[in-house]
């Protein structure tokens, strides 16, 4: 079996200045100068740092079997990604989008009991959009660490009523959920998205109901399916374990009728994986471009960032979240999953004037 990765590197601001020097990161605002080529197949690992203008001849000295791979994942990677239909909403990813999070639930690690009152997660979601936020993810039951599993019956009273009031406004929603019958309640009240930690695989009816609800799924990699999504993480190279573990995930969602259009794909940050291994997912996140479909990113207020910032409380991560964010935006990210959403937006604003700006400069 061929393991070759290729890492889309060597980002340039003004590729205009550099005629045929770079190619463009999947349709968005990013253009790269460099390959490194990650090969596995044998016995130890090889990298190559390929510049673009010598990439046809580094790729004429491969295996026919490497060559088609290359072939393959490079068309994935400058591949423009299809724009989301999510309700009366077009989302689209020329640029990032922030989802802002919403826990209808009393214990989750961030927000637990803040939002379940429906009046007051009515108001923060509204705040969220105003802000720029393009997607609300609604979630009913909590996957920290420790959590207790609780029955879909309660799950769906938890985001039903505020599905419908969202959705009646327009708001484009994400239901985080793993049980079918909470993702056929949120979408028969509106939600147009469903974001699964489990990728479809906790519950044997999940796959299924998702083909028949026809609406965007994102998968996420966690090293469980089972009630602990946290529970294992044994990797040999975290970074492309998980590359190919969403690859082989995103082909069986597809050949189980599910468009690859429709499917976004999460690292999952987190879930499963220590401090090291989060930090060496981020920083090779352009990598996942392979998989030819966009990214979702979440790391907002997350344990890794209490860790490298003196024990920071959670209500003390907003500076680690919104610099993780920027690095994935860096690397290509299409959503940014995060709880602080008019903060995100304003940074991603900032950084869409950076890149305007070098993008039209003078030749």
């Amino acid at each position: 079996m061929t393991r070759l990765y290729l890492r889309p590197t060597g980002f340039v601001d003004s590729p205009q200045r550099h005629d045929g020097a770079s190619a463009r990161l999947a349709g968005t605002m990013l253009w790269f100068s460099q390959i490194e080529v990650i090969d596995s197949t044998g016995a130890a690992t090889e990298r190559h740092l390929v510049d673009m203008r010598q990439w046809e001849a580094f790729v004429s000295g491969l295996s026919a079997e490497k060559q088609a791979r290359c072939q393959m994942l490079l068309e994935r990677i400058v591949s423009a990604r299809a724009p989301l239909q999510m309700g009366e909403r077009i989302i689209r990813f020329d640029q990032p989008q922030v989802m802002g999070i919403i826990n209808m639930t009393p214990d989750s690690f961030s927000d637990g009991g803040k939002n379940t009152d429906i009046e007051i997660a009515v108001e923060a979601a509204f705040a969220m959009t105003s802000a720029g936020a393009a997607i609300i993810d609604i979630g009913g039951e909590s996957t920290r660490p420790g959590a207790p599993l609780i029955w879909e019956g309660d799950e769906v009273a938890r985001i039903e009523p505020l599905v419908k009031r969202l959705s009646a406004s327009g708001t484009a929603i994400s239901i985080d959920t793993r049980k079918a019958t909470v993702m056929h309640a949120a979408v028969g009240a509106g939600a147009a998205m469903i974001n699964d930690i489990s990728a479809l695989l906790f519950d044997d009816r999940a796959l299924e109901v998702a083909k028949a609800l026809n609406v965007p799924v994102v998968l996420m990699h966690a090293p469980s399916q089972g009630t602990d999504p946290h529970k294992g993480g044994d990797y040999g190279d975290v970074v492309t374990d998980v590359f190919d573990w969403l690859e082989a995930r995103v082909d069986a969602v597809e050949t189980a009728g599910i468009d690859r259009d429709k499917i976004l794909v999460d690292p999952g940050i987190g879930f499963g994986k220590s401090l090291t291994e989060n930090l060496a997912i981020i920083n090779n996140l352009s990598l996942y471009h392979g998989l030819g479909c966009p990214i979702l990113f979440g790391a907002s207020r997350k344990r890794m960032i209490g860790a490298l910032s003196n024990e920071a409380p959670v209500e003390g991560r907003l500076g680690g979240s919104i610099f993780l964010a920027m690095k994935a935006v860096e690397q290509g990210a299409h959503i940014l999953r995060v709880h602080d959403a008019a903060e995100t937006v304003q940074a991603v604003q900032v950084w869409r004037g950076l890149r305007d700006a070098a993008l039209t400069a003078r030749a």
